[in-house]
């Protein structure tokens, strides 16, 4: 079994291929991600001799190379994790969230249509949802909730998920998606809001919380995710939408403070500044479908992963280190120059 990993590099697909290979030591792995500025190839270290991996620095919008890859390699499926995902750099620069996003989902399938792939599985986000009200904690996003998006990103994604329907309509392309809620855990960029708040934290830096903090997201640690998508790739309904949700409700504020306590410090730290643009108030998904059809609940709780996360970045300040300099631009050229392709 050949397996091609989009934005492997990233946080979300480096953990699943970490996953995927203790799972499925025999299947082969083959990670394509540009390396832009979220994408750490040192992240892969540990997997980069493994003989059943490989690496392609290629954007999933460079349809010849996309094609080439695919000519050498032949995968039975393709899981999608590559996006541009941060929200803010949404709302300054839409334009790269629709080529990355759309246009690069559009040729990879293009591709799997080609080499006969036999499933293509889309990750996508409960962000096409739109929000729920604060005052309705009995409200949840189910796999039928109409999209309603609320910036760039998330209408990129949106578009996406509606172009991969498509395809499966339309070319009876075999594919999947999923929809998760806000995840978190080991190798996060810390642009991201638990992995921003440990860092700034630990080198006691200002919290920038957006508004007042009351801002409502559902977490899912990041492992919990990789075995539902290994169970939808495997054992999920070709043409259907699975909601993965992680059952962990927060307010930004709580998180702030929970990380706070943890490390230590005071809570002077927190600086409230103004709020996103179109800033949605509460995520919350329904997975009961993929319990329901496929056995998966989230195994972890918010207060044990949490925990575990603010642990890993303790023992890894050189991996988050690297990256707040810079210097993990610079590792692709240093480590791996010449032997990959």
């Amino acid at each position: 079994m050949t397996v091609f990993v989009t934005g492997g590099a990233g946080f979300i697909g480096s953990n699943f291929i970490f996953y995927m290979f203790d799972q499925h030591p025999d299947y082969r792995i083959v990670c394509i991600d540009s390396l832009t500025y979220a994408g750490n190839l040192s992240t892969l270290a540990s997997v980069m001799d493994n003989p059943n991996f490989r690496f392609a620095k290629i954007s999933i919008t460079d349809k010849d190379m996309v094609d080439k890859i695919f000519a050498e390699e032949h995968p039975d499926m393709v899981i999608n994790f590559a996006a541009e995902s941060h929200v803010d750099r949404s709302i300054e620069n839409p334009s790269i969230f629709l080529e990355t996003n759309i246009i690069g989902t559009q040729i990879l399938m293009d591709a799997c249509r080609k080499y006969g792939v036999k499933r293509f599985h889309q990750v996508s986000t409960d962000e096409v949802y739109g929000d729920l009200p604060l005052d309705r904690p009995d409200m949840f996003f189910t796999e039928t909730t109409p999209l309603h998006t609320s910036s760039p990103y998330s209408s990129s994604k949106a578009g996406a998920d509606l172009l991969v329907l498509a395809y499966y309509r339309t070319y009876n392309l075999p594919v999947s998606i999923s929809r998760c809620s806000n995840n978190y855990g080991p190798y996060q960029f810390p642009e991201k809001l638990i992995p921003l708040m440990v860092i700034n934290t630990l080198e006691d830096k200002s919290l920038p919380v957006y508004g007042t903090g009351e801002n409502v997201r559902d977490w899912l640690y990041v492992e919990d995710h990789c075995k539902a998508i290994d169970l939808i790739i495997h054992n999920g309904k070709i043409g259907e939408v699975y909601n993965i949700g992680g059952h962990n409700e927060m307010r930004n504020i709580d998180i702030v403070k929970m990380i706070i306590k943890a490390i230590g410090k005071d809570e002077s730290l927190i600086k409230y500044v103004e709020d996103r643009k179109g800033h949605d108030q509460r995520y919350a998904i329904d997975p009961a479908k993929i319990y329901n059809e496929l056995g998966w609940i989230p195994e972890t709780k918010f207060k044990d992963g949490i925990q575990k996360t603010i642990q890993w970045y303790l023992d890894n300040r050189s991996w988050w280190g690297e990256i707040i300099s810079g210097e993990y631009r610079d590792y692709y050229d240093k480590m791996y120059s010449g032997r990959l392709s």
